[in-house]
């Protein structure tokens, strides 16, 4: 049976209605220190929570029992638990540094169905050997923790060991790397991002192990495209935009009642011919064969352009129909 270890919520930003993103925490790092400056990018896409583990920053739940990874897996889950409002168990992203990306491990290998995606940072399937020592206090970094707290998990990180269970771990997991962490090699982390079903490495230049604070802005990128794809880049978001508002405008015409959707389909025929729009006109064809328009009227259209318009264009328009048609079976 898992003893449970408490760990407490530390919200960083973003709304309730947003998807929830739960940040786990290195040895002797506060959740506030080490993901802060990451939770001002994260909070436009999440709803951000870390979590300190015991003896650090905010946690100062006294220790009843030996810490265990899976008894921190476990009480990351009974604080989202105490999150949710529903009847069912809140589903989260997660992203994890050290020790916070070992437990994340460990949820996949717990709690796979509330895991719905995975970015580990720094840590592999088993313990680093040498076991990190306890930092100096830096400047970038809030190493604030009691040593019973310290001691405590880094006991329970030295009894870590899921090497022989990551096949069995099919949520998809991104690996990163901080290429100058000496703790932590760049091999052993490849060894979580092979050994896992759906598994990615990254490595983030001029990073060390606390890779959160080295690349924050990077990391943070990362972990949102991991979760939910790449972001759409402003052209993209243009194009997007400008297509959905002329789809919008295209129905308000097409519905109005002053011409039946055929003549309104030979109409449309008519000002794409003139205006040499061979693109629009080749979507148009089979269009207007659903609203009854044939090919001999098309044929007649085409000669009062000719006409009317010039023969070179009509003749252009011509050979988008003819193709059209062909591919269509029509003729």
């Amino acid at each position: 049976m898992i003893t449970r270890t408490p760990v407490s919520a530390v919200r960083l930003g973003g709304r309730p209605d947003q998807p929830l993103l739960l940040l786990g925490p290195d040895l002797g790092t506060s959740a506030q220190a080490l993901w802060a400056a990451a939770a001002v990018h994260l909070a436009e896409h999440f709803q951000v929570v870390a979590w300190d583990l015991p003896g650090h920053g905010t946690n100062r739940t006294p220790l009843e029992a030996p810490v265990t990874v899976a008894g921190l897996a476990a009480g990351v889950l009974e604080a989202v638990d105490a999150m949710g409002r529903g009847l069912q168990p809140p589903t989260f992203h997660y992203a994890g540094a050290g020790v916070g990306a070992a437990v994340g491990l460990q949820l996949l290998l717990d709690a796979p169905a509330r895991v719905e995606s995975a970015s580990l940072l720094g840590a592999g399937a088993v313990a680093p050997d040498p076991l990190p020592e306890r930092p100096a206090a830096a400047a970038d970094a809030d190493t604030e923790a009691d040593d019973e707290g310290y001691a405590a998990v880094r006991a329970a990180l030295a009894g870590f060991d899921v090497r022989g269970r990551l096949g069995r771990i099919a949520t998809p997991v991104l690996v990163v790397a901080g290429a100058d962490d000496a703790t932590t090699p760049v091999a052993s982390l490849r060894e979580v991002a092979d050994g896992v079903q759906d598994g990615r490495l990254e490595v983030v230049a001029g990073a060390g192990r606390l890779v959160p604070l080295d690349a924050h802005a990077e990391v943070a990128r990362l972990v949102r495209e991991h979760a939910f794809g790449p972001a759409a880049t402003a052209l993209e978001d243009m194009t997007t935009r400008f297509e959905a508002a002329v789809a919008d405008v295209w129905g308000a015409v097409a519905s109005r009642p002053g011409l039946d959707p055929r003549s309104r389909s030979l109409v449309t025929l008519t000002a794409l011919v003139v205006g040499g729009h061979h693109d629009r006109l080749a979507q148009e064809v089979p269009l207007a064969l659903e609203q009854g328009v044939g090919v001999e009227e098309m044929t007649e259209l085409l000669v009062q352009a000719a006409v009317l318009c010039g023969v070179p264009a009509a003749e252009a328009a011509l050979r988008t129909v003819r193709a059209t048609l062909a591919e269509l079976g029509e003729g």
